[in-house]
């Protein structure tokens, strides 16, 4: 097993440079591959272009005759830019993408040869689904899913394949895939949130929910990740003692990218500007050979397509370039793991970034608004946005190193801080002219020169207010944006409406102005939400002791943590917003809970195997060569042997003990894990988290002392320095 070890590092060495052929600027090939607007003027008709906008910006069915004439000029496009095929490319509760390639040509009776792709085919298919996560919904024997249009993500080529992004529904309606509840979600933030911006302008018809990521990331070369079993099957190293040498001394991060992943990373921009991705910045990030790329904000739900299919070119493009990308959210123990920072806010159609102060004391006032409704928003549902980046993976993550903590919390800063103070101290009922005046002038019209300077340097923060957008920081690497962006969107607009609703009591019933009803609301709020907001480290007990006093959540589990998916509260929610029903809430809990037991029963099964199978048999190897070496010593000194054989015999008893401990523990895992699989699924998932995961630090703790004692050139598995520092 060593020699594959070293023979990876041999292959590393003398690997020739991979280049690739720039096509062009970046602005000459942005969405050279997307069936936009500039494609849909060369091959539809302007009044077809016109249906489709209008469908779009109102949400309304494109009618059979429009889907074919649409279908036409696709097709016709897609033949011109060398596609083959076509499939309906959607996001099923897998976390991957998803996607059946059809032919364009069929055969006629007479047996010509046509190309064909019409509206029905463009607008509808019926995926072989049934073995797709579905919690309960479907039996497996009913393949009935549907994939139907989602016409506000434009259609693209990619590796001569036309994909046109769906949605993904069961045969009785019920959402099967992440987009549905989020188109539903976005909806729901547009009409609360318009109904707000009217009254600051009655001129705003439509609010846009905006999001942009920070995808996070390692890059390992391929050769490495191959000889360790462990990562290409779970993601993540299960054992390897740290490198002497990590990332204390902060020298990669924006370093100077290395020379082998710029070219990489030169080559995924070009494929991205291709597919429309906006992507704009890249750098080196803490961990060595860690980096991340980040896109231009857009519509969340382009955004969170954009990050999807982000995610797979960054995979198909490092196979070219020998490396492996690890998106799990902590591959490597002692170092920075990686997140997906959502970066939100919400735009009007008259171009207002309704979380951006601005010139006025009107305009500040309106992104108070927000702002104070975002941050009850999220008090009222913080176990919920817990519960939306769960996973077994952001759990190793949450509260290690530099990533926030489990417990939800708002950080806005102390000049903000301040502001909300002195708007607690607002009166109760109409305020007097000197007062307002004094608002508006002192308070409000300030808030743009504070935050001129506000920067944020709270990085442990889960839900951090940026200076025009909120940063949901928690969200983990391998995460669909969908989940976090549902919810977030969707507790923003119940929030929304309620505000709307108590403001225009106080102004129907109380005889109140309108900017006195929305002080004497927001007043109660910053009151209300106090709690959530923290200014201080995320870290440690004294800040655990306090989220408990002010009765946060404190979820350090995937399986804690989902209890928020079904509880009262959560239902109510997207039942009230017509989300999801109670139906589908159930079934992703279900769905998320089996994930989170076969990811760790997974990685329980593989630290076995490489423990037992490739750990304990090298660590017996070299006790027997000390072994034969504390003979020979024998032979030469007689009864005098020992005092040479001193080192030998103490770490012949330390190999001993070791493996005698890996190989006890994994015997009590696997009887742990048998004891968890005759449970139903909720107590199943309990144990793996209380009963089976507590196994794996115990077991790579002895496994890692044995790669200290054993001989180097015996090491079967890469090493953290090789891994970390090979590139």
């Amino acid at each position: 097993m060593s020699k594959i070890r070293f023979k990876a590092l041999h292959d590393v060495q003398h690997r020739p440079a991979v280049t690739f052929e720039s096509l062009g600027r970046p602005s000459s090939l942005f969405k050279s591959n997307v069936f936009g607007e500039q494609a849909m003027r060369q091959f539809l008709s302007k009044s077809t272009i016109d249906s489709v906008q209008t469908a779009i910006r109102k949400g309304d069915n494109i009618d059979r005759i429009t889907a074919d004439a649409i279908a036409t000029g696709m097709k016709s496009w897609a033949l011109d830019k060398g596609a083959t095929h076509y499939t309906h490319w959607f996001q099923p509760l897998t976390g991957a993408t998803a996607e059946k390639h059809d032919a364009f040509f069929e055969i006629t009776t007479d047996g010509h040869v046509i190309d064909k792709f019409d509206g029905g085919q463009l607008a509808q298919q019926e995926p072989d689904a049934s073995s797709f996560p579905n919690g309960g919904i479907r039996n497996t024997f009913e393949a009935r899913g549907y994939t139907a249009w989602d016409p506000t993500s434009p259609a693209f080529i990619y590796d001569n394949t036309l994909c046109i992004p769906t949605v993904f529904v069961a045969y009785t309606g019920e959402a099967l895939d992440y987009k549905t509840p989020l188109l539903k979600a976005l909806n729901t933030i547009d009409q609360a949130a318009t109904a707000v911006a009217q009254y600051f302008n009655k001129n705003v018809n439509k609010v846009t929910a905006t999001l942009g990521w920070e995808q996070e990331f390692f890059l390992i070369d391929a050769s490495l990740a191959a000889a360790r079993p462990d990562l290409m099957l779970t993601g993540r190293t299960l054992l390897g003692h740290a490198a002497a040498k990590g990332q204390q001394l902060d020298d990669h991060y924006f370093g100077s990218i290395p020379i082998r992943v710029l070219a990489y990373l030169k080559e995924l921009e070009q494929e991205c500007l291709l597919l429309g991705i906006p992507l704009k910045t890249r750098h080196n990030e803490v961990a060595p050979n860690q980096f991340e790329m980040a896109p231009i904000f857009e519509e969340a739900n382009l955004a969170v397509d954009h990050n999807a299919l982000l995610m797979d070119v960054m995979q198909k493009v490092a196979q070219r370039h020998h490396f492996k990308v690890l998106f799990h959210e902590k591959p490597f123990e002692n170092i920075n793991g990686s997140g997906k920072h959502n970066n939100w806010s919400l735009a009007t159609d008259t171009g207002v970034n309704l979380l951006s102060p601005g010139s006025t004391p009107m305009k500040n006032l309106q992104f108070l608004t927000f702002f104070v409704n975002t941050i009850k928003a999220v008090h009222e549902h913080e176990a919920l946005l817990r519960a939306s980046i769960a996973s077994a993976g952001n759990d190793y993550r949450l509260g290690a190193n530099e990533a926030p903590p489990a417990i939800i919390s708002v950080f806005i800063g102390s000049q903000l801080t301040q502001v909300l103070d002195e708007l607690e101290k607002v009166t109760d009922g109409k305020l007097s002219p000197q007062e307002k005046t004094d608002l508006k002038l002192n308070v409000i019209g300030k808030i743009p020169e504070i935050l001129l300077d506000n920067t944020d340097r709270n990085r442990t923060s889960p839900f951090a207010f940026t200076g025009n957008k909120f940063e949901f920081r928690a969200v983990g690497a391998t995460a669909n944006c969908a989940n976090p962006m549902t919810v977030l969107n969707a507790i923003v607009a119940q929030q929304l409406i309620a505000f709307k609703k108590e403001v225009d009591a106080l102004i129907d019933n109380k005889d109140m102005k309108k900017d006195d009803a929305i002080f004497n609301i927001l007043r109660e709020y910053i009151k209300d939400s106090k709690k959530i907001r923290f200014e201080g480290d995320g870290y440690g007990a004294s800040w655990e002791k306090e989220a408990k006093k002010r009765k946060l959540s404190n979820n350090k589990t995937t399986v804690s943590a989902l209890e928020a998916r079904i509880s009262k509260s959560t239902v109510a929610l997207f039942e009230s917003l017509g989300i999801m029903n109670n139906v589908e809430i159930q079934a992703r809990y279900e769905i998320e809970l089996e994930e989170y037991v076969k990811r760790i029963q997974i990685e329980s099964r593989v630290l076995g195997d490489v423990a037992r199978n490739h750990i304990i048999p090298t660590a017996l190897r070299y006790q027997n060569v000390l072994i034969d070496n504390v003979r020979g010593l024998k032979e030469i000194y007689g009864e005098d042997f020992t005092a040479f054989a001193k080192a030998q015999t103490t770490i012949i008893k330390s190999i001993s003990d070791y493996t005698a401990s890996i190989n006890s523990l994994i015997t009590e895992m696997i009887n742990a894990r048998k004891e968890a699989n005759a449970l139903d699924l909720k107590d199943k998932a309990g144990n793996y988290a209380a009963k089976v995961k507590p196994f794996f630090e115990q077991i790579r703790r002895d496994c890692d002392k044995l790669e200290l004692l054993v001989e180097d050139e015996l090491w079967p598995l890469p090493k953290y320095r090789e891994l970390l520092f090979v590139n």
